[in-house]
């Protein structure tokens, strides 16, 4: 009887250390995963790729180590959206290339022709990405900055590195948004 149970403990002690030494190795494999993100691929209306990784601390523009990113999601019909465009073309050719802007509408199949031509109505010289990705960025985004399911537009977020630095919910002065790329840029 006792040669019984010690052989049963010692099936369910190896049963036991098995499963938990596969659990450790997929904890570790989605630890890492969770280091390098998903990643984003959009297309610019410039016909560009710009890659967008998940960060520990935010989002991460490929190419854009230690330049300030503003990732505006808007949608062409929206007023405030169509006011703020002039003022982040104000603010990209302030600051040139030390800023990257990237308009993300929410619209989903867009066509290129409607972007185009928001871009020049309302001045818009920065970059505008349509992709069947760019719901799939806005609403990250938007999770991580707390916003809800329905969130306002226009939202932007700004990073620097993959940090946050500020975001921005509606219509919002653009000295707001000056102040806040001059301090993450040091100036």
């Amino acid at each position: 009887m006792f040669k019984k149970y010690i052989l049963l403990i010692s099936i369910l002690s190896a049963i036991l250390f098995q499963g938990c030494s596969n659990n450790k190795e997929k904890s570790s494999s989605s630890a890492n995963e969770m280091l390098s993100g998903p990643e984003y691929v959009l297309t610019g209306l410039d016909k560009k790729e710009y890659v967008v990784k998940k960060s520990a601390q935010g989002f991460v523009l490929e190419g854009a180590k230690d330049k300030v990113v503003i990732f505006d999601i808007f949608a062409t019909w929206c007023p405030p959206c169509r006011t703020a465009a002039s003022h982040l073309t104000s603010l990209q050719e302030k600051y040139k290339d030390k800023l990257i802007i990237i308009g993300i509408t929410i619209e989903d199949k867009v066509e290129n022709a409607k972007l185009e031509e928001f871009a020049q109505k309302y001045k818009a010289k920065y970059i505008l990405v349509n992709s069947d990705q760019n719901r799939r960025l806005s609403d990250a985004i938007v999770k991580e900055l707390k916003l809800g399911e329905r969130y306002p537009i226009p939202t932007m977020a700004m990073y620097k590195n993959g940090t946050l630095i500020n975001h921005y919910v509606g219509a919002t002065q653009e000295e707001f948004v000056d102040s806040d790329i001059k301090n993450a840029l040091g100036k």
